[in-house]
């Protein structure tokens, strides 16, 4: 396949996961529909992993690369006229790595945020983090009992489970689409790959 085609590929790929990520991000900010105040949100939340790093540092490598494919070439190094081959290669490469360092963010945040666990209401009318202290052995995780600890808002470990598992997954994904993308741009950077025959 040649890096064009790879490219747009990934491109067309990244959009709805990029999508849900900011969906998914939003949603955390309203268990179960609930509307809280600023301080009884999950701090995690507030580092914008799914808005900002797998979604709009991901949305903008995804523009260049449905672009990559242009005037039948192999890859944008000469697929657009009005760009330098080189320079229009390397902000593809450039724009890879931008969305790399988002969905790895994205990956790392959600990380944190499954092991902490979520701010809740233990039944004294006081939000705090009950599961921060757990080792990794006595993770809150594996032990499903441990939950009805949280009160309000009501279903907020399940919620967070799930949030942040999806969240999790997107960002480990779109960080290996575009490391491929980083590939398949210096390929076709380094070695040119405007080959399409003339008729």
């Amino acid at each position: 396949m040649c890096t064009g085609k790879c490219s747009k590929c990934i491109g067309i790929t990244l959009f709805p996961l990029a999508a849900c990520a900011i969906v998914s991000n939003i949603l955390l900010y309203f268990p179960n529909g609930q509307v809280l105040q600023l301080s009884e949100i999950t701090d995690l939340v507030w580092f914008f992993h799914g808005i900002l790093g797998a979604g709009i540092l991901v949305i903008l490598p995804a523009f260049m690369m449905l672009g990559a494919d242009g005037a039948g070439c192999c890859a944008n190094r000469c697929g657009r006229p009005w760009a330098g081959a080189e320079s229009s290669m390397l902000l593809s490469v450039a724009l890879a790595v931008l969305g790399f360092a988002g969905g790895t963010y994205c990956a790392v945040i959600s990380s944190l945020g499954l092991i902490g666990g979520p701010l809740c209401d233990t039944g004294d009318g006081e939000y705090l983090y009950p599961f921060r202290n757990d080792t990794l052995e006595d993770n809150y995780l594996f032990n499903q009992t441990t939950w009805s600890i949280c009160k309000e808002p009501e279903n907020i470990v399940l919620w967070n489970i799930v949030l942040f598992s999806i969240l999790l997954a997107i960002g480990a994904i779109e960080a290996i689409l575009c490391f491929i993308q980083v590939i398949n741009g210096l390929t076709g950077f380094i070695c040119g790959t405007c080959m399409r025959k003339r008729k």
